[in-house]
């Protein structure tokens, strides 16, 4: 069994305590003591203490988080912004949210904290529409903030001035790219812009601009707190600190499991209660839908950023999607690509039209309707799409199929000789349901194909 002690809450020490998301359960815990302690030094030296930390960015790039501050010019007299990228919205990652839910004043400390730290006195948080109820508990957040002083003219007494406006998208994956969201935050249409120039030179309104994630902004008050030291002393030497790992699928207890990265998914398996009784793992995604598959053999990679990309995948977000050996590999990928195919902007042509003719083939494959050839023509438009995209969403869509071929090609090939899907889709479901009827679907495929 796993050691308990390897688990590392910090960001989710407090969210089992009553009303864990009110100001004053927050304060109560320790809540604004780095926005004290911040505000005794120069804009400077928290910046600095953040670079020493080694915090990389939790939206799933990975960048250094303090390197990144560090590169917007200097100040001349103009507004600089931070925007917080709270559009969470791929399959399978659900970190974000629970933490806005349940602590949003890590949040909204770590905004201001970062905002005097760059000298912004602007700041957004961008919040995906559809979760209404997240939306609504960040808006109370910074309210209850406002009327307790953190917010507004003066902080503290300091003389440091700071608003956040809570904005909510309407909603769309690519607006997860830094400047995509920035054009939706400017009220145009969200997709990706050609850089250089890069956000931090010009951003929103064309003005210097920090984007991060939630998770990145929520960790910098405990770095203040605890010391650069304290935070390296948790994770790897490159990949320093902890994370919240979202393990969803075929296991006993999904949820939230903060720990230091470099953790293993065997010890977050056992931490979790293993696979659902009776079955075994068949392949895990280690970031998300966007990073290429795992299998079995990978239990033991260390869940830091250098050493799952060594072993050919990327740590992304942390979502951790479980499946079993019920569950049809190309199915779970064909439900991706419809996703991807969807999301897709449309801004470029090898993701709009390469997405969309991987899902017509991925479908046909599902249906019993493929041709052998069928899987060198997926691999092909993968690799016509990898590095062509204009944005990250066009590679993070091959990274299933490609991985999927690579590791499960005879299950791919299974589907086009036996003319058919051979799994049930109601065994690998965790609850009772009916599935959809795959006769009517190759029906409509077979349609579509004549017409």
């Amino acid at each position: 069994m796993a050691d308990p002690t390897r688990l590392a809450p910090v960001l989710s020490a407090h969210w089992d305590a009553e009303q864990s998301w009110t100001l004053a359960t927050y304060e109560a815990n320790g809540g604004y003591e780095g926005l004290r302690k911040a505000v005794t030094q120069a804009p400077a030296e928290v910046l600095a203490a953040v670079k020493d930390s080694g915090l990389r960015g939790r939206g799933g790039a990975g960048f250094p988080t303090g390197l990144k501050w560090s590169f917007l010019p200097a100040p001349d007299g103009g507004p600089r912004y931070l925007v917080v990228n709270a559009d969470e919205s791929e399959p399978g990652t659900c970190k974000d949210i629970p933490l806005m839910m349940a602590t949003p004043q890590y949040l909204i400390e770590g905004s201001i904290i970062t905002s005097y730290a760059i000298g912004c006195h602007h700041a957004f948080i961008y919040v995906r529409g559809e979760v209404l109820h997240v939306y609504r508990r960040v808006l109370r957040a910074v309210e209850e903030a406002y009327a307790a002083g953190y917010l507004g003219k003066n902080i503290l007494g300091t003389g440091f001035d700071l608003d956040i406006t809570v904005h909510a998208g309407a909603g769309a994956y690519i607006c997860g790219e830094e400047t995509a969201l920035l054009d939706s935050l400017e009220g145009l249409r969200g997709q990706p812009r050609l850089k250089p120039p890069f956000p931090a030179v010009e951003g929103l309104y064309a003005r210097p601009t920090v984007v991060n994630n939630v998770e990145s902004i929520a960790s910098v008050p405990a770095i203040v707190t605890g010391g650069s030291d304290w935070f390296r002393s948790m994770g790897t030497e490159r990949s320093t600190g902890h994370g919240l790992f979202s393990l969803s699928g075929h296991v006993r207890f999904p949820g939230q499991y903060e720990a230091p990265l470099g953790i293993t998914l065997r010890e977050l398996l056992d931490l979790a209660g293993g696979i659902r009784e009776g079955h075994e793992l068949k392949f895990w995604t280690p970031g998300g839908s966007s990073t290429p598959l795992f299998t079995a053999e990978h239990l033991d990679i260390p869940l830091d950023y250098e050493s799952v990309a060594a072993a050919g995948s990327m740590l992304g977000t942390r979502a951790l999607q479980i499946f079993d050996e019920t569950t049809c590999v190309v199915r779970a990928i064909t439900r991706w690509m419809e996703f991807y195919a969807h999301e897709s902007c449309g801004k470029c042509t090898p993701c709009r039209e390469g997405t969309f003719w991987l899902e017509q083939v991925l479908q046909r494959i599902e249906a019993g309707q493929g041709l052998m050839d069928d899987l060198e023509v997926l691999v092909d438009t993968c690799e016509n799409i990898l590095g062509r995209a204009f944005c990250a969403l066009g590679d993070g869509a091959t990274s299933t199929v490609t991985s999927g071929v690579q590791y499960f090609r005879a299950e791919f090939e299974a589907h086009i000789t036996t003319g058919a899907c051979p799994f049930d889709p109601a065994a690998a479901a965790l609850f009772p349901y009916s599935p959809r009827d795959a006769g009517r679907l190759a029906g409509q495929l077979a349609g579509t194909v004549q017409a």
